[in-house]
């Protein structure tokens, strides 16, 4: 029998009224944990039954979440980005100076100290990384192969890291060999070959919008032309308007990322990756699909790639553990479809092959499973942390501001009220020694202008959580005075 039929009707409301009013004064935060039914249950002197009717109540009305093995956290209240903000895409001019211009002022604020980042999507800290472990795993390596520092690397590379990235990337659908996976130097790396094998010069690849900004130098050092295809906050790219562009052949390739999308954190729904499969298939146009966050999604049983619906190698896979394990050892790999003679060939030619000493050392973590009790506390820590900044911003930022709810990984995507320029705010949080990601860097067009990243993968300690406060307090004061200090 129902829960809420069998709980005494005014015990269990007037439990989730006091809950929802402590949420509402922030004497419960967004983010924050509450009791678990057990506890509330013990203290309260209450049924068991009772406590978990008045936790459905509050989450029927929104306030709260249940997250499998974790229990219930308050949500924040922000509202989505609405549909205004993905302005329609078309064809995009060059990467500018400016744009380049931006980047650089975020790497040098990242790197000086006394800066308080928001901005990249670059985790630091003990919270994030293994690194006791893999320092333990490292030296052992060295010590049973010493051999290994002076013997010159050379492709494939590690068997047991390829075998373990073919064995793991099944949970997601890709069905791989040891021998399909070719070792590279990073995310970067990986995205560079497959474009390189993709494409030629002059040739226009499709981008969603907005896009990872790393792309935009890329395709410009290539010689490619960038064509925005529009991109929800919800549901990822989309497929119709890709369609368009291929009947009309206008694409030599595609770089998307349906998993845990960067800046907005969506996920593509099922339907819609297997469409998108089946039209580059059909199209005969590859999709490079980055794959860097699929790992980081929340859900228990994540969803799977594109890559999982590919049926004659139009889909190539890019991904490393940058963002998950050692970002210093710069340990990426690529699933090259039925373009892997050139991509080896291009791999061959550009760095040779990967530091073995750091492979093994890799693939020996994942080997041991530790990988995957470090994945689930890392995915918790980041949804906790996700909703932490999202109640932040409701606090901080003016009103009508809206945030994305990402499906994973740690990145928001914040639209503010039109009138917020967030190139300027960039600016000025800059002389405050604060860095944030503005809009504009997410399109070769120059859109977003109103909207910004925001990174929660540092420590949320009090120089956070006061730089959060500060850029909103700077929005406010632009959207109401028309400037800013």
């Amino acid at each position: 029998m129902d829960t809420l039929l069998t709980a005494p009707a005014s015990l269990y409301q007037q439990l989730a009224d006091e809950l929802a009013g402590a949420i509402a004064s922030g004497t419960l935060p967004p983010g924050a944990r509450l009791p678990s039914v057990r506890q509330s249950a013990k203290s309260r002197t209450l049924s068991l039954n009772t406590v978990t009717a008045a936790y459905r109540l509050l989450e029927d009305r929104g306030l709260i979440e249940a997250r499998p093995q974790s229990g219930y956290y308050v949500r924040a209240r922000l509202p989505a980005p609405s549909r205004s903000a993905l302005n329609d895409a078309g064809a995009a001019q060059p990467t500018d100076d400016k744009v380049l211009d931006l980047i650089g002022s975020v790497l040098t604020a990242q790197q000086t100290p006394g800066y308080t980042d928001l901005a990249l999507a670059c985790p630091k800290g003990g919270d994030f990384y293994p690194g006791a472990k893999l320092a333990r795993l490292l030296s052992g390596v060295l010590r049973r192969q010493p051999q290994l520092i002076g013997t010159y690397p050379l492709p494939p590379g590690s068997l047991r890291l390829r075998t373990q990235i073919a064995r793991r990337m099944l949970a997601l659908g890709m069905r791989a060999t040891p021998d399909d996976i070719v070792l590279t130097h990073g995310c970067m790396e990986a995205l560079q070959l497959a474009l390189r094998a993709t494409t030629r010069p002059g040739d226009a690849v499709g981008l969603e919008s907005p896009t990872y900004f790393n792309l935009l130098p890329l395709l410009a050092s290539l010689g490619l032309n960038a064509v925005e295809i529009p991109t929800r906050p919800d549901t990822g790219l989309s497929v119709d308007a890709l369609e368009l562009l291929l009947t009309e052949g206008r694409l030599a390739a595609i770089v998307a990322m349906p998993n845990v999308h960067n800046p907005l954190g969506c996920s593509m729904p099922l339907a819609a990756k297997q469409r998108l499969a089946e039209l580059v298939n059909r199209y005969k146009v590859p999709l490079i699909e980055d794959a860097l966050y699929a790992e980081l999604q929340f859900a228990d049983s994540p969803a799977p790639l594109v890559k999982a619906f590919d049926r004659d190698g139009w889909v190539l896979v890019c991904a490393s553990y940058t963002k998950t394990l050692a970002p210093d050892f710069r340990t990426g790999w690529l699933e090259p479809g039925r373009f892997g003679d050139a991509i080896r060939r291009l791999k061959f030619a550009s760095t040779v092959s990967e530091p073995a000493v750091l492979a093994e050392t890799v693939g020996l973590f994942l080997e041991s499973g530790g990988y995957d009790h470090h994945l689930r506390s890392l995915r918790r820590h980041y949804a906790r942390q996700v909703d932490t900044v999202r109640g932040l911003i409701e606090r901080h930022f003016p009103p009508g501001t809206r945030a994305t709810t990402p499906t994973g990984g740690f990145l928001l995507w914040v639209e503010l009220p039109e009138g917020c320029d967030t190139e300027a705010l960039f600016h000025a949080a800059l002389k405050e020694q604060i860095s944030i990601m503005p809009g504009t860097l997410y399109s070769p067009g120059g859109r977003y202008r109103h909207c910004l990243r925001l990174s929660c993968c540092y420590p949320l300690d009090e120089h956070y959580l006061a730089a959060i406060a500060r850029v909103g307090r700077l929005a406010t004061q632009q959207l109401e005075t028309g400037s800013l200090p």
